[in-house]
């Protein structure tokens, strides 16, 4: 075992030796890489890194840090009731709205490729309109109010399948399914948009190639010819939706209130929302972040294992 540790480290520092011998031939690349990686270090991987240490101290703003070990990881698993539930709310939300917002992306941007340059152009922009227009999802807190006037009770009304209105924003058992929707309509986006340009950048000869060795429907051609050519791009929208379905927040607090009913609609990302800004319990709020950054990850780490299974 020595001997093999010994070898180890001998291949480690050789490896350490030619890697420097490169950086130093390529030094004026790094150069130009400097600036954007100076950026990336301070606003992205110095706020996670200490994220993760106040995640390990009671911190209030107010008074320095002070080290208290697993206590805050310890409260939010065993003590933490409504944390609870947002994990469960937030799986939920993730679980349904990330893989069926990816593949209704998926499959209406294969649809929507077949069609003629100028409807193309046009189908794009409307699909992709709800993802940059803000605030958009506000709109469904007209069709879904609790009087008569909201236009889902309206229309229940009129056909005589309800007798009073529904409080569809306050009634827990309705909240969480009305908030999947709209996201799932949200999620139609960034992901959506890189199918688009990914099904263009295919090569037509390969089609043709393919079907001169066999492939006999459209079927065979998506998950032969043009899954195995998007991999970076289905790649890209797999990050996308799990990233979106995380961190819903903006869509629950702004339709059932905050706190909402029962919390109801409380997910991690509005828990988090809480404790760091309502009631400034930073360290409580930095093992909030650390427990959502790790479930991302994993789910992320998923996803890359089945992508990578595409067309193989």
């Amino acid at each position: 075992m020595s001997e093999y540790v010994r070898k180890y480290f001998i291949l480690k520092k050789h490896n350490l030796q030619v890697a420097w011998k490169k950086a130093k031939v390529r030094k004026m690349c790094y150069l130009f890489l400097a600036p954007y990686a100076i950026l990336f270090a301070m606003f992205y991987i110095y706020p996670v890194v200490a994220s993760i240490y106040y995640s390990f101290t009671y911190y209030n703003i107010l008074e320095p840090p002070r080290f208290i070990g697993l206590q805050n990881y310890i409260s939010l698993i065993l003590q933490d009731d409504i944390f609870l539930v947002g994990v469960k709310n937030t799986l939920m939300i993730a679980i349904i709205t990330g893989p069926l917002g990816y593949i209704l992306s998926f499959l209406f941007a294969w649809l929507i490729n077949e069609l003629p340059r100028m409807v193309r152009s046009v189908a794009v922009v409307v699909f992709y309109a709800p993802s940059i227009a803000g605030n958009c999802y506000v709109i469904f807190s007209v069709f879904f109010r609790g009087d008569a006037y909201g236009y889902v009770n309206a229309a229940l009304i009129n056909m005589g399948i309800i007798d009073s209105p529904i409080l569809w924003l306050i009634n827990p058992a309705y909240m969480l399914p009305i908030c999947m929707v709209v996201i799932l309509w949200m999620s139609l986006g960034t992901g959506f948009l890189s199918f688009v340009a990914g099904l263009q950048c295919v090569d037509k000869s390969q089609f043709e190639a393919g079907y001169m060795d066999g492939i006999k429907n459209r079927w065979q051609e998506l998950w032969y010819i043009t899954l195995p050519n998007m991999k970076p791009m289905l790649m890209f929208g797999a990050v996308m939706s799990i990233t979106q379905a995380f961190g819903v927040c903006d869509v629950t607090m702004a339709l059932c209130g905050y706190p909402s009913t029962d919390y109801a609609a409380r997910t991690i990302v509005t828990h988090l929302f809480d404790y760091g800004f309502s009631r400034f319990e930073m360290g409580y709020a930095c093992a909030i972040a650390t427990i959502l950054f790790l479930m991302m990850i994993l789910c992320n780490k998923a996803i890359q294992s089945l992508l990578r299974r595409v067309g193989t």
